[in-house]
């Protein structure tokens, strides 16, 4: 895997409705073989490049992925989904191993510090949606937001509670029982609502308790996948899924019932590992979808 050279470093805002989501990004993006995360190939991506390059792919085939965080401003509160990797963190793959980078950093440059986080929610309990809910100070893993109210979905805990993957162990260790043990954990149904504007909505198959965030305002939506979706390529191949998935079959269902609203709605699909724009709208293409180019929302800001 390789940084993507083409694309740089700032934050994306957009506004839905009276609600404003700004995403910020933890490492440079990736360039990566398909293969390494979901079920198809370069060829696959190639046949679909007029759509996917250079946005998402190269003319290679290779496909780009971000990880990032979003933020929501709503109802007066700022929710945090999916707080990334996490710096100092020992991790078995290389490119998240003891990282030290400036996350934090870039959350003051876009004018959201950690005091200032009132939720902090994962879709999922992956190591890369749950890492910076701690951070390593004196030698102790303690909470990163401490002001915030931190959001895990019943199932979802109950999900890594008895995963006995080494990694799996390791981020209930440094990433989740400081949280706990802080006081700081609230354990909730797949449905809850964090505020007016803002719900978690079940999204299960990639993990047992894997939620997408779902705002609405004003008659405007968008909807933050988690890992229910990887890459835009499976909004045109969304019977295909990724090689980390508790329950594929579960996983494809859900996924298509997303899509097929996202398209109805014309709602705004905020990829949490999706590069370039980020945030897409989708049309119909058959019995499948494509991004609709024409209708993307960025406002890019240097970090």
């Amino acid at each position: 895997m390789a940084p993507h050279p083409s694309d740089n470093e700032g934050f994306k805002r957009w506004a839905i409705g009276a609600a404003r989501i700004t995403r910020v990004l933890e490492l440079p993006p990736l360039n990566a073989d398909p293969a390494i995360f979901i079920q198809t190939t370069k060829d696959e991506i190639v046949k679909r490049g007029d759509w996917l390059c250079p946005d998402f792919a190269d003319e290679e085939g290779n496909i780009t992925l971000h990880f990032q965080a979003f933020i929501i401003e709503a109802s007066g509160k700022r929710i945090l989904v999916d707080p990334c990797i996490g710096n100092d963190k020992e991790r078995d793959i290389p490119e998240f191993n003891k990282l030290n980078g400036p996350f934090l950093q870039r959350l003051e440059a876009a004018g959201l510090p950690r005091e200032s986080i009132d939720y902090v929610l994962c879709t999922h309990l992956h190591l890369d949606h749950c890492g910076w809910n701690t951070m390593l100070v004196d030698g102790a893993w303690v909470p990163t937001f401490p002001n915030a109210q931190y959001i895990f979905a019943k199932a979802e805990y109950a999900f890594l509670s008895a995963d006995d993957h080494r990694d799996s162990i390791a981020v209930m260790g440094d990433s989740i029982k400081p949280i706990i043990d802080a006081g700081l954990a609230t354990f909730v149904d797949a449905d809850h609502v964090i505020v007016d504007e803002v719900r978690l909505e079940p999204t299960h198959g990639h993990t047992p308790g894997h939620c997408a965030v779902v705002i609405s305002s004003e008659g405007q939506e968008a909807i933050i996948t988690g890992d229910l979706i990887h890459h835009p390529v499976q909004v045109a191949i969304p019977h295909v899924g990724d090689n980390f998935c508790w329950n594929h079959d579960m996983a494809r269902a859900t996924r298509r019932t997303v899509l097929e609203r996202v398209s109805d709605r014309n709602s705004l699909l905020l990829g949490s590992h999706f590069s370039g724009p980020t945030g897409i709208y989708l049309k119909p293409d058959g019995d499948a979808w494509i991004v609709d180019q024409a209708a993307q929302v960025e406002d890019a800001a240097p970090v």
